[in-house]
């Protein structure tokens, strides 16, 4: 993908760009994460795994502002973004997809991909109705980039094919591909292997490498632990809103905390 569409040039590791600080959400009596401390690098595949209700997409949703948490501070390259409007996240490089696919599925694959361009488009509601000239230009541009996402994901034939016609695995890209037109630094992608078959899969195992090739981010929800542990540059694991662990693959595989709360006994054991 070229610098027109606004990706890094070089990828970076080493520093990072998300930091949770004893970060606490509760709702009511319910304690949904529960003093969560993250460190995520630049230009690395994150996961996140853990049971159901383990707390992972209330970490998503405190990361981008749906909800303010109830104690401590959400760090994004540098910054605190904890309290701050979902807009405002959007627009400071944090971009995010759905366990549940959220298209407009009567508008074409490319429109799609346009509206996730608009968030950085300068031209208010009066010089759209007007016609401006800056205008027009912002939407060449914003055309430009959806096609050339499109192609970067892999569903660029089906541009001009509504949303709600394309293939399961075409949507899920979709959905990709409208996030990144926001030009994100970090993106969230909660389980986007879901539904899909292993051709799709593995497919999707490249795309997200593509992602990160591009000196982006990546904090990854995923239920797939072949996806999850061929992907991933480390992981955390939750269990009743906590961390019970965090390191490489080949460490989380063999903690005996998360063999017990979340990956089962092994098939040898007797």
């Amino acid at each position: 993908m070229s610098e027109t569409a606004g990706v890094p040039a070089e990828k970076k590791t080493g520093t990072p760009v998300l930091e949770l600080r004893g970060i606490t959400m509760r709702f009511g009596g319910v304690v949904a994460i529960n003093g969560l401390n993250l460190a995520i690098n630049e230009g690395e595949i994150f996961a996140l795994i853990g049971p159901n209700g383990a707390g992972k997409t209330t970490v998503f949703n405190v990361v981008t502002g749906v909800y303010r948490p109830t104690e401590g501070q959400v760090v994004f390259a540098g910054s605190r973004i904890d309290g701050k409007k979902r807009y405002q996240v959007t627009k400071r490089g944090v971009a995010r997809t759905f366990q549940n696919v959220r298209l407009f599925h009567n508008m074409s694959a490319l429109e799609n991909v346009m509206v996730g361009a608009d968030a950085h488009h300068r031209t208010g509601l009066a010089g759209a109705a007007l016609g401006l000239p800056w205008h027009r230009r912002e939407e060449r541009d914003g055309r430009a980039k959806a096609e050339e996402l499109l192609e970067f994901v892999g569903v660029a034939r089906r541009m001009e094919e509504t949303a709600k016609n394309l293939p399961y695995g075409d949507q899920r890209r979709l959905e990709i591909a409208r996030a990144l037109a926001t030009d994100p630094k970090l993106l969230l992608l909660d389980e986007p292997a879901a539904g899909m078959n292993p051709t799709e899969k593995e497919e999707l195992q490249g795309l997200i490498r593509k992602i990160r090739d591009t000196g982006r981010t990546v904090l990854l929800i995923e239920h797939d632990m072949s996806l999850i542990m061929g992907i991933s540059d480390r992981i955390a694991v939750l269990d009743f809103g906590q961390k019970i662990a965090e390191g490489l693959p080949a460490e989380i595989q063999t903690n005996q905390r998360v063999i017990d709360a979340y990956l089962g006994v092994p098939a040898d054991a007797s």
